[in-house]
């Protein structure tokens, strides 16, 4: 009977133990929608299919690639270089079969891999080729990644306990890939962009600085919320669902106060440097607190996880400005202060925020810095060496024409922001012909208005009522009697004194121009300097392509 019992527990213990690491491996998974969201939002809109497209093709090779070949070039490189051990990998899996836990772990890898390599299409985003990136994921999948993990969680060592271990007697420290994940995308992100260069016009020939603001910051904010709420799969996920004593509670309580000061270390030195709290700052250094604290939230005190936090956050203006103005390194989202520095200090923290430190802190401090100094070394000299081929080969990045036109189309041949205006507001055909004018000249006028983007739905309905639907809409910038605004993109200040406005043209013929004069004014009016200006001019002759009708008559 106690056995029956003993077989019932143990068979409700495995089962609750896989279902606790799929579900934390598929909220990781989620962390990739995060990832799209917030790189998107900080590239320019004519890149932002491409950088998606990044992202899905990170998945969609990258996990392929680990599976085929990464788990089982790492299990290779760490058990001494035997085949056997490649073929321990997971295309191999069916050989032991009735272990579902072999076929979880695998995937568990993949995730944390694929992080790795989406946090490197941040770096090199508007200006890296896509057969490029998908070329370096796929060696970065099959074995920088692998490599990697060998040399720590795996274990390549003679006393098959980790290489750092058998150099400095003390165990390497990273509880959920805060340097092992996170510290090799950054410095691999830092790395990519370096060889690339930087975007066309990002640094004048004086060498300042040109800031190239995002295209939206809610696309960002957003990404990072989704990002926080993935991580919590990262930390509290690494910890079993039947971990003893208080770690689930503590890995938890670690990685929120660390988020939270992340946030808080970012915004005060934003404010400090600039006078002003920068969003995007806050945004990034909420993500830097995190990965500050990825590596140690089951040994961090409380206290120790609210300053890992804080350093992390408050560290990223100050890196971030020195790789962009000392380096020169057009690191676009920010990936090195946030995922490279912040986790070379979450690793190195480690021997000064543990509760309950087994070795001397000198020691287990010497063995966090070879760990750091051996990932750090073999991420610079692999992606270094893959993304000078491609550059030397011509195939690392996208021609200046094409950069200048967008990424959007000329590699992807779409564009994600079509439209203008409201799409559901229709205001074409459907209305009856009015006799054609006849007060001298061609009878043809062209009415031009410049208006706030945001009117544009307004004035379109407005031009529907007074029966004048055709009309043509371009987005233009300019400038008029509109004061110059400043603008402020993490940390830096730039003038906007070209507004961004919508310009319709409308031809008329057969109703009154006052008429559609007076719709588009109405409509536009917000009684606020920058409304824009409405012009008149006559139309000489028209032709209608189709039937060859010349005059009114084409209109």
């Amino acid at each position: 009977m106690d056995a029956i019992v003993l077989q019932e527990t143990a068979a409700i213990e495995e089962a609750v133990s896989n279902t606790w690491f799929l579900t934390v491996t598929f909220l990781i998974f989620f962390m990739h929608a995060g990832f799209a969201m917030l790189e998107s939002g900080q590239v320019r809109s004519k890149n932002v299919a491409n950088q998606l497209t990044k992202n899905l093709l990170t998945w969609g090779v990258g996990v392929t690639v680990f599976f085929l070949i990464g788990i089982g070039f790492a299990n290779f490189m760490a058990d001494g270089l035997k085949i056997s051990a490649f073929e321990s990998g997971a295309p191999f899996l069916d050989k032991a079969s009735g272990d579902a836990s072999q076929y979880i772990g695998w995937l568990y890898g993949a995730v944390f891999a694929m992080t790795a390599a989406t946090i490197v299409s941040g770096a090199v985003a508007g200006r890296a080729k896509l057969r490029a990136y998908v070329a370096y994921t796929f060696l970065l999948a099959a074995v920088i990644y692998p490599m990697t993990i060998a040399m720590t969680w795996t274990g390549i060592g003679v006393t098959g306990s980790g290489f750092v271990e058998d150099l400095t007697g003390t165990a390497y420290i990273d509880f959920a890939g805060g340097m092992i994940v996170h510290g090799l995308g950054g410095i691999a992100g830092l790395t990519a962009a370096y060889v690339l260069g930087p975007r066309v016009k990002r640094y004048s020939e004086d060498g300042s600085v040109n800031v190239i603001p995002g295209h939206s910051m809610s696309f960002a904010v957003l990404g990072t919320l989704i990002l926080a709420f993935g991580w919590y799969g990262f930390n509290v996920g690494t910890a079993s669902a039947f971990a003893g004593g208080d770690r689930l509670g503590r890995v938890a309580m670690a990685t929120t106060l660390a988020m939270g000061t992340g946030a808080i270390g970012a915004g005060a030195v934003s404010l400090i440097r600039n006078q002003k709290v920068d969003t995007l700052y806050v945004a990034n250094g909420m993500l830097a607190g995190l990965v500050g604290i990825t590596a140690i939230p089951h040994i961090a005190t409380w206290w120790g996880a609210l300053l890992v936090g804080l350093i992390s956050g408050a560290q990223l203006p100050i890196v971030f400005e020195y790789v962009e103005k000392n380096l020169k390194i057009d690191d676009v989202c920010a990936v090195f202060p946030v995922h490279g520095t912040a986790g070379i200090i979450g690793a190195l923290a480690a021997p000064f925020v543990h509760f309950n430190l087994g070795p001397s802190i000198v020691d287990a401090f010497i063995a966090q810095l070879v760990g750091v100094v051996l990932i750090a070394g073999w991420t610079i000299t692999a992606t270094f060496v893959i993304w000078y081929a491609f550059k030397a080969t011509g195939q690392a990045r996208v021609s200046r024409e094409h950069e200048r036109e967008g990424l959007d189309i000329s590699e992807h041949g779409v564009e994600t922001y079509p439209e203008f205006g409201e799409p559901n507001v229709a205001t074409d055909g459907g209305l009856e012909t009015h006799d054609l004018r006849t007060d001298g000249g061609s009878g043809i006028e062209m009415v031009t208005a410049i208006i706030r983007p945001d009117k544009l739905g307004d004035v379109k309905r407005a031009l529907a009522e007074a029966e004048a639907p055709s009309l043509t809409v371009t987005n233009v910038s300019g400038r008029g009697s509109q004061p110059a605004k400043t603008g402020q993109w993490r940390g830096e200040e730039y003038t906007v004194d070209l507004h961004q406005k919508v310009k319709i043209e409308c031809v008329v013929a057969d109703v009154p121009t006052e008429d559609v004069i007076s719709a588009i004014e109405d409509a536009a009016n917000t009684g606020e300097p920058g409304d824009g200006k409405i012009f008149v001019m006559p139309i000489e002759d028209a032709l209608q392509i189709r039937t060859g009708n010349r005059g009114t008559e084409a209109v």
